[in-house]
């Protein structure tokens, strides 16, 4: 699902608008309204970006650069066989007011796109909830797995490697961690299948997104395994079966979760629903329940309209890894009536991202982070996680505004060609 955001009349340059909801004049550039302007100025000029940086500059004390690349050397580990750089465009969308259990606060998102009106679209959603107070996030859980397998000739042996298992968890455990500062093997899960023996590791990975650290610690745990039941024959094992789900939407991560776990949710009054998205809230709660039946019949993966979207622009800007999108994209987006107000909330049990790590050291991608205020530190891949939920939502709702006001294609055609 594309993203959208609001249409103006292509007679007139488009309103803006200031902190306190007012506008702008038409004729004046949006960054003359000083310190009262809340969202990043418009325009598609040299000087126009170099006006938003200088604004973003002002609003969080972090410069971002026009353009930076690390030099080849620092790559290693990142890409094999070099040979040049992509510049993808990046953008900021904001302030996304937070309060959250780690989260606190204004954030401006940074975002890697070439999707014309994403960064419009996902600023209306921030903008509309931050005047009704902001989007409360809640961290439930970090967990990441690796799911071994081990194959023996019949299901006898098999039910004696689960009690063997059962009953050797603590050298298990310290053969997985010998491996990493930062990673805890929190427990084994055992599903037995015909002969076979699924062994699921559940790792908490601290501020790492954690898929090379699970991998590397679960192989050293087979291989000690595998030296200590011998006496059971196992015929062989695969240091990972598929059934973790990694990079796959799968039920399993959509129950149990696989990286953060975040819920966000928000408030907003029917007239501030009707002042920035033109519709009501019982337009949106009526519609929920037909995009509810046309997803069953589509065999929806969960219930959202694109918060692909949110995760794939973020995930680039701040250096995850962007194939997880697959299966940290099965959230579920519900819109309710709570007297006058639109009740709207966004589980994500699937949020694999770190802020150190992998391509978090990029020079572009750490600056990015610092944004964000994301920078390694204890709980900030928690608090990272809960920036992305509530940028997904803000997203969800101003998307979901577009295509009950009749604007979604008509915004694709003004703000998505040129």
């Amino acid at each position: 699902m594309r993203s959208a955001t609001r249409v103006v009349s292509s007679a007139a340059t488009p309103a803006k608008l200031n902190g306190n909801g007012a506008t702008v004049s038409n004729g004046a550039h949006p960054a003359d309204n000083g310190s009262a302007k809340l969202t990043p100025p418009r325009g598609y000029t040299k000087e126009d970006s170099s006006l938003r940086r200088d604004w973003l500059a002002k609003r969080t004390g972090v410069t971002i650069s026009s353009g930076v690349f690390d030099e080849p050397e620092k790559l290693q580990g990142l890409i094999e066989n070099h040979v040049g750089y992509v510049g993808i465009p990046m953008s900021v969308a904001g302030p996304l007011k937070i309060a959250g259990s780690f989260a606190k606060g204004d954030f401006y998102v940074p975002l890697c796109t070439v999707e014309g009106t994403l960064s419009f679209s996902m600023t209306r959603g921030c903008y509309l909830t931050h005047l009704a107070g902001g989007i409360t996030t809640r961290h439930f859980k970090q967990e990441i797995s690796r799911a071994p397998v081990f194959i023996f000739s019949d299901v006898t042996q098999s039910m004696k490697f689960i009690d063997w298992i059962n009953l050797h968890f603590s050298e298990i455990k310290a053969a997985a961690e010998s491996t990493t500062r930062h990673g805890r093997l929190l427990r084994i899960d055992k599903y037995p299948a015909h002969n076979r023996v699924i062994l699921d590791f559940v790792y908490s990975t601290g501020e790492a997104a954690g898929q090379n650290m699970v991998t590397i610690s679960t192989d050293k745990a087979c291989r000690w395994i595998l030296g200590e039941v011998q006496h059971l024959a196992p015929v062989r094992y695969l240091v990972e079966s598929n059934f973790c789900g990694d990079k796959n939407p799968t039920h399993r991560t959509l129950l149990h979760g696989r990286g953060h776990h975040v819920i966000a949710s928000f408030m907003v009054p029917e007239r501030l629903l009707k002042k920035v998205l033109r519709v009501s809230v019982d337009d949106i709660v009526q519609s929920t329940t037909d995009k509810q039946i046309s997803s069953q019949l589509a065999g929806v993966l969960g219930f959202n309209l694109h918060v692909a979207n949110a995760l794939a622009a973020i995930y680039l800007a701040t250096g995850q890894d962007v194939a997880c999108v697959a299966e940290n994209a099965v959230g579920i987006t519900t819109f309710e009536r709570c007297g006058e107000n639109l009740h709207g909330t966004l589980s994500m049990s699937s949020i694999t991202v770190g802020t150190i790590g992998g391509a978090t050291r990029l020079l572009q991608q750490q600056n990015n982070l610092k944004l964000l205020g994301c920078t390694g530190e204890p709980d900030s891949s928690k608090k990272l996680a809960e920036i992305i939920c509530a940028a997904a939502l803000a997203l969800e709702i101003s998307l979901m505004g577009a295509i009950l006001s009749n604007e979604f294609a008509a915004s694709h055609a003004k703000f998505g060609r040129k």
